[in-house]
């Protein structure tokens, strides 16, 4: 695919995808939701990439600002709501669980970690998109905002199923019923975001954290928690129980398993095998 509104890198075990447009502040529209899928499944699909970098082309000095306000308003002239994405769109993560078979869900069902690199203001469906990634590095003072309630739209996409996750009811219910502007610091400071890391230094810090997973964490580990992290979210304690005794049965089994001991009584870094 032709990338028009992202751009993609894979650099070491990192993938990089990168929010392009920047003329309009990185605002997010069909097209650029296509190719991001595109991009989301290549990186899935690649066996060198261990984590998965998101985040905003720095000289649209935003992450996502949201919906391209152009497109905001051809829904207002036709009274119709269209997403602007083909049938045959990129389905990464779909297939993990059926729970995570929808927009912006499909995150939940990848096997590598989602960092966002939060390095600037995040609206609307740009918000969603850091939500549902795995972790957050956000810059001090960036700006936030559901945006909905002024365009007479529902929380976006799962917001409402998300957010409350993160930062809890009362928190959600404040910048969700209102959508008012909200910033990264008080965000953070209700759990939204990992870190608060200056703008000179993100990609920096996200890429020690990411080099950090790969050096020291095996790769079954990394996909089989982040799913009980999600699986979990919706199904009894119970059932978690089981799966995890089921698992540990099986992955002590596992190359990386002796490979991990081994590196741990050796005080050396580990040499993963993979899957």
């Amino acid at each position: 695919m032709d990338l028009k509104e992202t751009r993609y890198t894979v650099d070491d075990t990192i993938a990089t995808i990168t929010l392009a447009r920047p003329h309009r502040r990185n605002a997010w529209t069909g097209v650029m939701h296509t190719e991001y899928r595109h991009c989301l499944a290549l990186a899935e699909q690649d066996p060198s990439v261990r984590t998965i970098v998101v985040t905003g082309a720095p000289e649209g000095k935003a992450f996502c600002v949201g919906a391209d306000l152009s497109g905001l308003e051809e829904i207002a002239d036709s009274g119709e709501y269209n997403a602007g994405i083909e049938e045959d769109i990129s389905k990464p993560g779909y297939g993990t669980d059926t729970a995570f078979d929808a927009t912006f869900a499909y995150h939940f069902g990848l096997s590598k970690p989602v960092v966002a690199a939060v390095n600037g203001a995040a609206a609307g469906v740009g918000l969603v998109l850091a939500a549902f990634c795995d972790l957050r590095f956000v810059v001090p003072g960036a700006k936030f905002t559901t945006a909905h309630g002024r365009f007479n739209f529902p929380a976006e996409y799962g917001l409402s199923w998300v957010l409350p996750r993160l930062v809890g009811t009362t928190f959600t219910n404040d910048v969700m019923l209102s959508s008012r502007v909200f910033t990264s610091d008080e965000a953070h400071q209700q759990g939204f975001s990992n870190q608060l890391v200056p703008a000179d230094a993100l990609m920096q810090v996200v890429n020690d954290y990411a080099r950090m997973l790969a050096r020291t964490v095996s790769p079954g580990a990394l996909r089989e928690t982040k799913r009980q992290i999600y699986m979990d979210w919706h199904r009894s304690v119970a059932s978690a129980v089981v799966d995890s005794e089921r698992l540990l049965v099986e992955m002590s089994r596992h190359p990386d398993n002796k490979e991990g001991v081994s590196a741990w009584m050796e005080k050396r870094d580990p040499q993963w095998t993979g899957d």
